[in-house]
């Protein structure tokens, strides 16, 4: 009897289509020899809520990656299908250049042309507008200096130093400085459904630093 389930036949016709995390995961958990239904009691999850996610239909979290990544045997980053780690993973502050875009500056804190995006952010004073914005992924801010009003759907936050939120990026935000002299952040976004280049400061040849507003934290 094949061991995998009636689920897995259905969501390999869709595989052209799906985001790339999608079949991946399907892939990787057919290589543990885990059926839908084995790896989902494995992780806690109904085998409904695993095919969605096999077949694009939903995101997954980052604590539910870390725990389907031990699952399977592999990494969140083989989950995600993130590139070979660089020689040196270290990123000397002293060594990045900023980037302006659309009034604010950005400076990495991780390497490009990974799965998760880091950054360090100044969010300049004054109003920003009516940019609300809403993409794809996960999100991590984390306040180091000033003050920084965040809107999340229509909840408003004013966070101090040392304040951190977490969130879904499809959640529409909204992040003004409410100090005199900014904010500065950091920041951690999850590409799941972007091109890597895309998103990150230093993409790859073609791409261009693409950190711009709409696209930003």
């Amino acid at each position: 009897m094949n061991p995998h389930s009636h689920h897995d036949e259905a969501a390999g016709a869709e595989e052209g289509e799906l985001p790339a995390f999608a079949p991946r995961m399907r892939r990787l958990r057919r290589r543990s020899g885990l059926s839908l239904e084995a790896a989902a009691r494995r992780a806690g999850l109904s085998p409904a809520h695993l095919s969605r996610l096999e077949t694009g239909k939903r995101q997954p979290s980052l604590p539910l990656l870390l725990t389907l990544a031990r699952a399977y045997g592999t990494t969140v980053g083989d989950l995600l299908g993130e590139t070979a780690a660089a020689a040196d993973p270290v990123v000397r502050g002293a060594e990045t250049e900023p980037v302006d875009a659309g009034g604010w500056r950005y400076r990495q804190a991780g390497r490009s042309g990974r799965a998760m995006q880091a950054l360090r952010v100044h969010v300049p004073p004054g109003p920003q507008g009516d940019l609300v914005r809403v993409h794809p992924g996960e999100e991590w801010i984390h306040v180091q200096r000033g003050r920084l009003r965040l809107g999340l759907g229509r909840t408003v936050e004013v966070l101090e130093p040392g304040d951190s939120a977490h969130f879904d990026s499809l959640t529409p935000h909204r992040l003004e400085a409410v100090s005199g002299e900014g904010v500065d952040l950091l920041f951690v976004h999850t590409l799941l459904q972007s091109p890597t280049a895309d998103l990150c400061v230093g993409g790859l040849p073609g791409h261009g630093p693409a950190p711009g507003r709409p696209s930003s934290p």
